[in-house]
């Protein structure tokens, strides 16, 4: 990941988790809370792949482990975000551009549903049987439709703010190119063959002007014949 990559994921992290923390966890809605922090993770990892939305994952996780009031293991949800970070990434098209809005939708209801079932699984295996008692179920419901309404509002921004740095040619990793740089890579390949083919021809003709003008000074160039009028010249 380049620096621009990591300082723009960190910032969008830090901004959701505080969101997260701050207001969506004091709203008191039955079932789940939205989760700000896996609709970043989703549309960072539309945009970047599915190596940098591990990456991203892992990081917004442990943070949100870390973050009071959690009161579950530290890396559990590190863990589950690392995964969805990598599947949703895997999901990135070959040019990184979208035509639809239904690969981020469809991506942002399958991360709510896999994050609940998986942040349910390794709770049990860890021994935290809070999902039972809760209801798994209405959590995976409630997960995937409030993720879902939030989704809009969201994901589209952080993919446009995410392509500004796959975009820029400053990255060095050949993604703006892939981004919409081949017109510029056409013209600079174009404007290079018309260079190479155009310095011989100008060698030629700067060696032309220098012959005819030596020879005019040395006085070798044939003067033209007079013509006289009634004879053919032959």
């Amino acid at each position: 990941m380049r620096l621009n990559r990591i300082l723009l994921s960190a910032v969008l992290v830090m901004v959701a988790l505080v969101v997260q923390v701050s207001v969506f966890a004091r709203l008191h809605l039955p079932g789940a809370v939205p989760d700000l922090l896996l609709l970043v993770v989703v549309g960072l990892g539309l945009v970047y792949g599915h190596t940098a939305g591990a990456l991203i994952g892992f990081g917004a996780g442990l943070l949100a482990d870390i973050a009071p009031p959690a009161d579950h293991a530290t890396g559990r949800y590190a863990l589950v975000l690392c995964l969805i970070g990598y599947l949703v990434g895997l999901a990135r098209p070959d040019n990184g551009q979208l035509r639809s809005a239904t690969v981020p939708m469809l991506a942002v209801v399958g991360a709510a549903v896999a994050s609940t079932l998986l942040y349910a699984g390794v709770g049990s295996l860890a021994g935290d049987t809070a999902a039972r008692h809760v209801g798994l179920t209405g959590l995976v419901s409630t997960a995937a439709l409030y993720d879902l309404l939030l989704a809009p509002f969201t994901v589209p921004l952080i993919m446009a703010i995410a392509r500004r740095t796959v975009a820029d040619p400053l990255t060095g990793d050949g993604t703006a190119v892939a981004a919409g740089g081949d017109g510029a890579y056409k013209r600079g390949s174009g404007g290079f063959r018309m260079g190479r083919m155009s310095r011989p021809k100008r060698r030629s003709r700067l060696g032309v002007r220098t012959s005819r003008m030596g020879a005019q000074r040395t006085g070798l160039m044939p003067r033209p014949a007079k013509r006289i009028k009634g004879v053919k010249r032959l």
